[in-house]
């Protein structure tokens, strides 16, 4: 049977992609945006294994599915075409039709990619030190270079915070940093420590933009070494610090100030409650902590990002959590909760802006980290845009407060964070 037909029966015949197969079949809409072409049996057969996006991703991953077009386009199409219900009998007619049994077996490996990530970071206590360091390195040391060209100057690789519908990414990234500054009252002399800093941008924004001495600590030993030598080339040194370290092992304490940037989703939910504890211990009374994560929009159901594409190629042991959850333990470990906000439609945005960066350096970054890592990176952003856009996932920055011994607070009556103007450019 033409595999352009079996394309047809599970998309429907007006799905709005152009299909190719190696078979020389065709199927869609003929010179669509998008164009979706099997190159090879084992395409069919990483589907038929691992039914799904992962099947999918492994085949694109590979080499053997190819798509033309926009990624985040050809991904929202392709959504909406699944929502075609086939019964288990006709999944089975159309798995017969197709070669039956022997689609399963012999099994594909995977493709080398993905036997690269498993290789680094199964084995091991999950989240323990050595685990955690496994799995951020796998993430963030592909190549400075590379993020340099996604995500552009700012070297931001967090949800930004468009202050208008004309605001460029940098400017975004920028707002989004000064607004999280502005969240916890910093001031010149204050004392920031931010965890999981990446390549440093809050740091340096913090001890540029307000005279805060400001300490970050990342487990990537490349953002360490890229945001070091920033701080040296923007005259820092004496208010900025990035160190290659377990957030764990921060000795000092005292702090007027805590931002997690990106980090509780790679905590784990059972360690969540240590966690806010131990940030709780690192503030002086009357400190705050503003804590900026990825979220799901509900509190049921498991956490884990296991078994599919994101925790394979992109996050090993990602865990994300509901708002609620969130609030909850940190309520639990002392703070007083002051503020929260949803950023959804904002991390859309900028994972839009960060597609646009990749896609301009297409050639540029296949030569640098190869074309298995090239397709992980341009597949993963682009769904996860759509997961942003459909509320399949949230951002959430939830802001706390340690009391004085007398309970007070020392937030103002109304949030005032949002009076400041909006910066015009990165950091």
């Amino acid at each position: 049977m033409a595999l352009a037909k079996v394309f047809e029966r599970i998309a429907g015949p007006d799905a709005p992609v152009e299909f190719r197969a190696y078979d020389g079949s065709e199927a869609g809409v003929t010179g669509a945006p998008v164009r979706i072409t099997v190159r090879s049996p084992v395409a069919v057969s990483y589907i038929a294994q691992a039914p799904g996006s992962l099947g999918m991703a492994r085949a694109y991953v590979a080499g053997h599915l190819d798509v033309d077009g926009d990624m985040y386009t050809a991904l929202a199409r392709m959504a909406q075409a699944q929502r075609v219900h086939l019964d288990v009998a006709e999944r089975l007619r159309i798995l017969g039709e197709l070669g039956g049994p022997k689609l399963l077996y012999p099994r594909v490996p995977p493709p080398a990619q993905e036997v690269r990530v498993r290789r680094r970071w199964l084995g091991g206590q999950r989240h323990s030190k050595r685990r955690d360091a496994s799995a951020i390195a796998h993430h963030y040391d592909v190549s400075n270079t590379f993020y340099e060209w996604v995500l552009g100057p700012s070297m931001a690789y967090t949800c930004a915070c468009y202050p208008d519908e004309d605001a460029t990414l940098e400017q975004a990234q920028a707002y989004k940093h000064d607004l999280v500054a502005r969240k916890l009252a910093l001031r010149p002399g204050m004392r920031l420590l931010d965890v999981g800093c990446g390549w440093g941008g809050m740091v340096r924004h913090a001890a540029r933009e307000h005279g805060v001495k400001a300490l970050g600590v990342t487990l990537s030993a490349q953002q360490a070494t890229w945001a070091q030598q920033a701080i040296e080339r923007e005259g820092l040194s004496g208010l900025a610090e990035v160190r290659h370290l377990d957030y764990r092992d921060v000795p000092e304490s005292g702090f007027d100030a805590v931002s997690s940037i990106g980090l509780t989703e790679h905590i784990g939910k059972a360690q969540l409650p240590a966690y806010f504890s131990f940030l709780f211990g690192k503030l002086k009374p009357g400190g705050r902590l503003l804590n900026h994560c990825i979220t799901r929009p509900d509190n049921s159901g498991s956490a884990r990002l296991a078994g599919g594409f994101i925790n394979r190629y992109v996050f090993p042991d990602g865990e994300l959590e509901g708002p609620g959850h969130l609030v909850s333990v940190m309520n639990g470990a002392g703070f007083e909760i002051r503020h929260e906000e949803n950023l959804r439609e904002h991390y859309a945005r900028t994972l839009a802006a960060w597609c646009a960066n990749l896609d301009a350096h297409w050639h540029e970054a296949v030569a640098e980290v190869g074309p298995g890592t090239a397709r992980v990176w341009r597949l993963y952003m682009a769904g996860s845009r759509v997961g942003f856009d459909h509320n399949v996932v949230e951002l959430h920055q939830i802001l706390g407060v340690r009391l004085d011994a007398d309970g007070s607070s020392h937030m103002p009556l109304r949030p005032d964070w949002e009076s400041a103007p909006a910066p015009v450019a990165a950091g």
